[in-house]
């Protein structure tokens, strides 16, 4: 048996390989790969179902279960509309998703961003920014045109 699979491909996985090629290539594989809306409505579906079996084997008879269980007619009509949901999504064809470009508006929020952290990390750049705002500081240099006040002398000692 390994030397017909060596034989088929090479690669040891002759026949899963080729399954596995067949249903990648296969529409509604590739469609339930893709779209997460038929794959929510599948396993909508599945947990419903399953969930009704469990009502419907708790040991009454099926009939009984099915025209008073309310709960079990509940899950069977959610199971059917799932699966009806499912199977227009697979009718319909498959949506293109819209790729978004980075448009002028994002450009222009980015550059604003980099120029807030920019001022906000540069003291150098916000110096220069408000020099330009606000005209250039002047240079004081402060000088007293006072003299210092000298302290009084001392009163001579009395003799």
């Amino acid at each position: 048996m390994a030397a017909n699979d060596r034989s088929s491909g090479g690669s040891g996985f002759g026949k899963a390989g080729e399954a596995a090629r067949a249903a990648r290539s296969n529409r509604y594989v590739e469609r339930l790969i893709e779209d997460e809306e038929l794959r929510g409505s599948l396993l909508a579906a599945y947990g419903a179902a399953r969930s009704a079996y469990g009502r419907m084997s708790n040991g009454k008879p099926a009939t009984t279960a099915l025209f008073e269980d309310r709960k079990l007619q509940n899950e069977l009509r959610e199971a059917a509309g799932a699966l009806r949901d499912a199977a227009n999504t697979l009718r319909e064809p498959p949506r293109k998703v819209r790729k978004r470009r980075g448009g002028f508006g994002r450009k222009l929020l980015l550059l604003g961003i980099a120029g807030v952290l920019a001022l906000a990390l540069s003291e150098d750049l916000r110096g220069k920014l408000l020099d330009l705002l606000f005209g250039a500081e002047e240079e004081f240099e402060y000088s007293s045109t006072t003299a210092p006040v000298e302290p009084a002398p001392a009163s001579a000692p009395a003799s």
